[in-house]
């Protein structure tokens, strides 16, 4: 009789668990979806490989939310957003959790910020701010280091919308 008792309470654990790390809307946890434009509202979800395949930039970073020196490697937005056609104003950046966050596509950079695929050479699970996370290299200028900067440091990305 205990078996089954702690066998139940695995299971619930383990149902919970699930819930509590997929996303609410059935979103896919692996692909960042992105809606180029509003005029087009198609949506394109790209994998891991696929962003692998586009421009890279890595940087070594302290942040708010990490311990120590932090080495971000990924996909600079600004160089997403083009390789996409993006045409609009400004991107809004979208969590798992549906937190979201506009930035005027005028203040992306080439080198910031990034769409983070790994943190210390290795993927982000959910769990760790991944699958993607929105990275600035926070200690190379103070204008990283802003409570705006840090808003649109969206972790748990997994959708971008290019807005009018």
């Amino acid at each position: 009789m205990t078996i089954t008792h702690h066998s139940q309470t695995l299971v619930a654990v383990l149902v919970l668990l699930c819930a509590w790390v997929a996303p609410a809307s059935g979103q896919d946890v692996t692909g960042l979806q992105v809606t180029a434009s509003s005029s087009q509202p198609d949506t394109v979800t790209l994998s891991l490989e696929a962003l692998d395949t586009l421009e890279q930039a890595a940087f070594t970073t302290t942040t708010i939310w990490t311990d120590g020196e932090t080495r971000f490697s990924g996909v600079p937005l600004k160089a997403l957003l083009a390789h996409l056609g993006a045409q609009g104003r400004s991107v809004e950046m979208v969590a798992l959790n549906d937190y979201a966050v506009t930035m005027p596509i005028a203040e992306l950079e080439d080198g910031a910020p990034i769409v983070a695929t790994r943190m210390n050479g290795e993927t982000m699970s959910v769990r760790d701010k991944g699958p993607y996370w929105v990275v600035f290299p926070y200690d190379s200028n103070p204008k990283y280091s802003t409570e705006t900067t840090y808003s649109r440091s969206i972790w748990q990305l997994n959708r971008l919308k290019v807005i009018d």
